[in-house]
């Protein structure tokens, strides 16, 4: 058997690559991506809904099949080869490319990303792009709505040392350390995945904004807030938030 150590990490550039085949057995979070879809299909309206981000459908497909007219854009072909794959997967409408760029035509009455992912993108540069982006194709009366960790709440995690257990089951174990670098305002990610007897590290880099960085951000690129919400189950933001979800609306 190889060693964890003599296998090289997976870095946030191949991720999506190398462990597509995995990703919906070991990160599938089927209580919160039914909260989730919930909670979309409140917001979505009448128009066509475009999830950036995409990955394998964890929430996109849902969301077809309750009706809605689904769009998405995603970088990884392998991500995108297993969505295409799954039932209903020739229903949702996928462009693949990079989404700070949201390279799609029209517009739409809600855009989502989901899961951390507008976090993802290579620098500020490149989210005030896409936020800016994103408001051009919204319809007047549309929104966009995002999830993301309170970044203090992400740093007190981190100073415990104590990893997170991400998905525990009978066949594997998945725990998660993040690291911290204020100078950047980026975390990495550590995953470690043990399953049949072999372990894979997983490494992601994200940066980080506070709920009020986000809606300067957001002002720019002419979009406001239309309310923030503790969790996808519809809980309050409040001062012992950890994460929230956060939903914007055209200015």
């Amino acid at each position: 058997m190889t060693s964890p150590q003599d296998r090289p990490a997976a870095t946030a550039a191949r991720y999506a690559e190398d462990h597509a085949a995995d990703y919906d057995r070991w990160f599938a979070k089927p209580g919160i991506t039914e909260a989730t879809v919930d909670t979309l299909a409140k917001l979505a309206g009448e128009g066509r809904v475009l999830e950036l981000g995409m990955g394998t459908g964890r929430v996109a497909l849902p969301l077809a099949r309750r009706g809605f007219d689904v769009h998405g854009v995603e970088a990884s072909e392998a991500m995108a080869a297993r969505l295409r794959a799954k039932p209903g997967g020739d229903d949702v409408r996928l462009t693949l490319g990079d989404f700070a760029e949201v390279p799609v035509e029209g517009v739409f009455s809600l855009i989502l990303v989901v899961g951390g992912t507008l976090f993802e993108l290579a620098s500020r540069e490149d989210l005030q792009r896409c936020l800016t982006a994103v408001a051009d194709h919204l319809e007047p009366a549309g929104v966009f709505v995002l999830d993301a960790h309170v970044p203090e709440a992400l740093a007190v995690a981190a100073a415990s040392g104590v990893p997170e257990v991400v998905s525990e089951t009978d066949e594997h174990l998945i725990l998660c350390h993040r690291r911290i670098d204020p100078s950047t305002a980026t975390y990495r990610s550590h995953y470690l995945v043990h399953e049949a007897d072999r372990t894979h590290h997983l490494r992601v880099r994200f940066h980080y904004a506070s709920p009020g960085e986000l809606d300067l951000m957001a002002k720019r690129a002419g979009l406001r807030l239309r309310t923030r919400l503790g969790s996808w189950g519809g809980g309050p933001f409040t001062r012992d938030s950890t994460y929230h979800v956060s939903v914007y609306e055209r200015r």
